[in-house]
This record gives structure tokens, sequence and C-alpha cells, in this order.
């Protein structure tokens, strides 16, 4: 089914010169080039449709969208984590994808509830611990990472980052508010050190005794162990991933993922593009080149992410990360969450 919709591209925006324009795409991406533009290479030697990359930061991108307004000359925004998906959704500048083919290929909960974006990909946060000083019994559920056995253990990244926002919209989403500011008290309390640095600095701040455990984003530990710096090897081939809450809730996952522009008059190529990023062949590239879980199930994952063992993933809807993304952070606030 995904090769006949890509196929269709080519009789529907033909190649000649007077078709220049409609034979192209204009790609806003918050995602580094390297980690897309292959893909993208390949789609356009697959349908002759040209593609202009526009990369940069999800806030800043969102925020050329907004001042463009319907002159934008993007069709489609690709960014990480729902949360940023969310806000452009509620700035009202996507479009529904409307789209029966994609909505079979994506799971329901890695879909926003009103069509207006899809995931490409899953990121899941993880714990990582110092494989010389803890053991994975003493591991078990988010929640439980608030025993004073941790106190000053625990490395994180800050309050600001949009991973942490979004796993603490998850606990409320799924906890209530309530119980996740208990629970954020009694973490923060654990904390080893301020939160400073990104996840690899928290996962070498493990391997380096700073801390025995830290939450972090799974792909950052594969790119280390990946890595052209014998450092970055060595600093996580000291740390085990270890899967959350595979009792209860699962593991708290998010995507990066894309939706079409309010401004695109292109939607039919845009919804070609995101089914040729849906297909088996590109969902196992993320995984090769950015240790990022497919969105299909369906598809095999690379060596080093089936290396870490199967794990249950939270099925909770990740527009709900978004939607009380402002209140996990007024959470995140009132326990000095810093």
């Amino acid at each position: 089914m995904i090769a006949i919709s890509i196929l269709l591209v080519g009789p529907v925006f033909g190649m000649g010169s007077s078709n220049a324009l409609v034979n192209e795409l204009n790609v806003y991406s918050a995602r580094n080039e390297a980690l897309i533009k292959p893909l993208l290479d390949r789609f356009s030697a697959a349908t002759g449709t040209r593609i202009n990359l526009v990369t940069g930061k999800g806030d800043a991108l969102l925020t050329r969208l907004l001042s463009e307004g319907m002159n934008s000359p993007a069709d489609l925004l690709l960014t990480v984590d729902a949360g940023r998906l969310y806000r452009a959704q509620q700035a009202d500048v996507l479009q529904p994808i409307n789209d029966s083919l994609l909505a079979e290929m994506i799971p329901n909960h890695l879909r926003s509830r009103d069509d207006q974006w899809i995931g490409l990909s899953v990121r899941a946060r993880v714990i990582v611990y110092a494989h010389d000083r803890v053991t994975p019994n003493e591991l078990s559920s988010y929640e439980a990472l608030t025993e004073a056995r941790w106190k000053d253990k625990i490395c994180v990244r800050s309050s600001s980052n949009i991973y942490n926002q979004s796993l603490v919209a998850g606990m409320i989403a799924s906890e209530g508010i309530a119980a996740t500011d208990t629970w954020l008290i009694a973490l923060v309390k654990n904390f080893a050190r301020p939160p400073a640095g990104g996840d690899r600095d928290q996962i070498k701040a493990v391997a380096a005794g700073q801390c025995d455990i830290a939450i972090v984003n799974s792909y950052y530990l594969g790119g280390m162990l990946r890595s052209s710096d014998p450092s970055q090897v060595a600093a996580a081939s000291k740390v085990t991933l270890f899967w959350p809450s595979q009792n209860g809730r699962g593991a708290h996952i998010n995507i990066s993922g894309v939706g079409i522009t309010k401004a695109s008059k292109k939607p039919a190529l845009a919804k070609a593009l995101i089914a040729f990023l849906a297909n088996d062949q590109s969902q196992q590239w993320y995984g090769q080149i950015n240790n990022e879980f497919p969105v299909r199930p369906s598809v095999a994952t690379s060596a080093l992410l089936q290396s870490w063992g199967p794990f249950k993933a939270d099925q909770l809807n990740v527009s709900e990360l978004g939607r009380y993304n402002a209140e996990a952070i007024m959470a995140m606030d009132r326990a000095g969450w810093k």
C-alpha cells in the first residue's frame, strides 16, 4: 500500500517545467539535517519531487510559521516531542491530515486525537544505572525513584527541558496532579546535584560516580555506545539501561513527528512524503542512524535496540503530553526542580 501511494505522486504532480512548483515541498525541520535529509533525498529520487529543507530549533520554527501565517511557504513541520507538536496545533498552524492509509499505519496513541499530526519515531525516557554500584532488582518504577536509597544519587537535566516536562505531563495525565506533586517533591530531594547539561552529560555523570542513576532518553545512550569518540563509548559502557514501570503503565515514550502546515496548498504530496517516512525502510533507518524505535510495531529494530530487550510502553495518547505541559511546568516549579 505504501509503494502505491508513492508511485501515484508521479502522475498527479508531473515533472514538466510548468509544474516545477507543484513538484516541490518545503519542509521546516527541527531535526538535525543528518537525521532527515538522507530520507528526503530518497523520496526525491523515487518521485522526482524537489525537497527544500529548512532546519532550526523547534520553538523558532513555530515562531516563524506564526509570523508567516497563510503566506508561509512551508508544507510540513517536522519536530521532536509531542509537546512541541501540540504547541503547533494550539497555535493553529497545522491542518488535519485526514488520510486513511496513514491512520492504518500509525497506532492511535502515537497520533494527535484530532488528526493534526502523527508520530514518525518513538523515543523512550528510561533509567540508566551504574552496573558496578546498582543491581537491577533495586529498580522498578519512576515512582520508586523517591525511595530513601536514592538520596543524592539521581542525575537529570533541568526542568526547562521538554523531555522532562513531557515525562511529568504523562505522570499528571495518568496519576493526577496531587500524586504527581508528591512524587516530584520527593524526587527532587534525591537529586545528586543541581540539574545541568544534556542527557549525555547525565550518563557521563553516572560513569564518573557523581550519581548512581540517571533519567535519559534511550537514544542518547545508543549514540554514545556507537560514537567514534572513545571517551563517550567508555562512559556509556559503564551504565546499563533499565525499563521502568514494567509492572504498571509501562515506560514513558514520546515521539518525533510531523504535521502538514495550514498554509500548504499541496496536502496530497505532503501525505505521500509522510507515508514514505513511515514505511518499513525509513522506519528501520531511524533505528540504525538515531537509535529510535519505529512507530509501527511490525518493523524490526536495530541490533543495538534489540540488545536492550523487549519492553512495555505506556499507551497514553501522546497528545496528553502537550495538553498537560503547562501544569507539568508549574508542578516542577513548585517542587523546586531547577
